[in-house]
């Protein structure tokens, strides 16, 4: 499976070590300078160009010729939804991070941006004057500008053909909701220097998913396999999301897996045939509530700089299901879910683990992979049949 810039082939662009080349693309001066304050005080990046409009960013991408680009989504001229399949027809190996404020048309546009080829996208705060709302974009736009990069970097510089144009027919009424191709399965990276872990003797009776930075692409894909599962057991994933994203999230999950997806509730019942998806903003946990298991959210602080966390959720669905727990690390920045996955382990659960080569970003799923708990580390298109054979009672 193929996610987030698989499709964006390079042109044989220069790839020597340097610092990342970034445009920022927005009609606010103010985010602007932000932006090029916070690049400018990093020491693997710098700012290549800072432009107000689509318009200007396409016209000029060949000249400025960056690594990253910021793109705002409502700009004038040009907004950055139209100006996006553009730059990638120009420069197709150009890392494309969507910005907007959380409104839901926003976050329908990022999905819609994610299916057209960005590589991610990020919220922006409602007001820059708020100290930690500023903060927390600070903190998640450089490490989303550093990790994707250097995963460009990662990729041989290979001649591709220029994109085809889409056609209009064909574009999907769910572009999200639709996987992208298969690639060709493939180990994952150092597979043969990772310790690997036999899987539970125990059948699993809940599948726990963990994911961040491609996660959208990834879980829209493995959820379309998994009807099986579903059907009989629960199935309850965190993805490293803001508020209303989340939402939108729910309602592509429900298409895609033609099953009942929604934000989890706090009190909820926990029952097969669902998926439970964690609220932007708070932490999902399960827990007890007379012969019940129920969903707890917790409006805490984050855990590894997210909220909602995967930990959490790992470390709690051990109370209740014991070692009959199957837990899947997909792509992300981070080592979210290392941690629960440890204790899923020690108590008799397992993990897998998404592979290298089918990340966006090998954060999460790399660190459970190199913590050595890990039963499997499969590409993406091979994750969901091995879930359905481990529900089945394979133990291979």
């Amino acid at each position: 499976m193929s996610v987030a810039f698989a499709g964006n082939s390079t042109t044989g662009s220069s790839r020597e070590a340097g610092p990342l080349r970034v445009m920022i693309v927005d009609d606010s001066v103010v985010i602007r300078g932000l932006i090029s304050r916070w690049i400018g005080a990093e020491h693997d990046m710098e700012v290549a160009a800072s432009l107000r409009t689509g318009l200007e960013a396409v016209n000029q991408i060949e000249r400025i010729n960056p690594d990253v680009a910021v793109l705002d989504i409502e700009m004038p001229e040009l907004d950055g939804l139209s100006a996006l399949p553009q730059l990638l027809a120009k420069k197709r190996d150009l890392v494309i991070i969507m910005a907007s404020t959380l409104t839901r048309r926003n976050a329908e546009i990022s999905f819609k941006a994610l299916s057209l080829g960005a590589a991610d996208y990020i919220p922006k705060p409602e007001s820059t004057r708020e100290a930690s709302a500023a903060d927390i974009f600070h903190h998640d736009l450089i490490q989303k500008i550093r990790h994707l990069g250097a995963r460009l970097r990662r990729r041989p510089a290979v001649a591709s053909p220029p994109l085809a144009p889409a056609s209009p027919a064909a574009a999907p009424r769910s572009p999200v909701a639709r996987p992208a191709a298969p690639a060709p399965a493939a180990p994952a990276a150092s597979s043969g220097a990772l310790t690997m872990r036999p899987f539970s003797s125990q059948t699993p009776k809940v599948l726990l998913i963990g994911s961040s930075t491609g996660g959208p692409q990834a879980l829209m894909a493995l959820v379309t396999e998994l009807g099986p599962v579903i059907d009989r057991f629960p199935v309850l994933i965190t993805q490293h999301m803001p508020p209303t994203f989340t939402t939108i999230l729910a309602e592509h999950l429900a298409r895609s897996s033609r099953k009942p997806a929604a934000e989890a509730v706090d009190g909820e019942p926990v029952k097969p045939g669902r998926i439970y998806l964690a609220p932007g903003g708070k932490h999902m946990r399960v827990a007890r509530s007379g012969a019940d298991t129920v969903i707890a959210l917790d409006d805490g602080p984050a855990v590894n700089f997210c909220k909602p966390a995967v930990d959490p959720l790992f470390t709690s669905a051990i109370d209740i299901w014991h070692g009959s727990i199957l837990s899947v690390i997909l792509t992300g920045m981070g080592s979210d879910g290392m941690r629960g996955g440890k204790d899923i382990v020690a108590a008799g659960g397992s993990v897998i683990a998404q592979d290298e080569a089918s990340s966006v970003v090998w954060g999460m799923p790399g660190a459970a992979a190199n913590a050595g708990i890990c039963a499997a580390i499969l590409p993406l298109n091979q994750i969901g049949a091995k879930v359905n054979r481990l529900f089945a009672g394979d133990r291979s």
